[in-house]
């Protein structure tokens, strides 16, 4: 029994063909200018940058936070910081302390 194979269309390898280098032509376009590509890759290193300057800074402020704390600590409370407080709080003046008035 003779079987003849069937030749495969030009029009369809053609078009598998197309198909797939459109396909090509996308994932290129999407390497190249994507959300997550190489031209935003700089972008996202500059806010990179920015964020963990923006981090020291506040490292910073919550190391001087927590020294003022620990200052206010029950078991070992400092004078000097005691005194200053309750004078502003009673907005009282020592009798050695100077005062410059200012005008508003």
């Amino acid at each position: 029994m003779p079987t003849r194979l069937k030749r495969p269309s030009i029009v369809k390898q053609l078009g598998y063909t197309l198909l797939l280098a459109g396909f090509l032509v996308y994932m290129g376009f999407s390497v190249i200018s994507g959300q997550y590509g190489m031209n935003s890759q700089s972008e996202l290193r500059q806010e990179l940058a920015q964020l963990k300057a923006n981090n020291a800074g506040l490292l910073i402020k919550k190391d001087a936070l927590k020294h003022k704390v620990a200052l206010f600590n029950p078991e070992r409370l400092d004078p000097d910081i005691l005194t200053e407080r309750a004078r502003d709080l009673l907005v009282m003046v020592h009798k050695n302390d100077r005062i410059v008035v200012t005008s508003p």
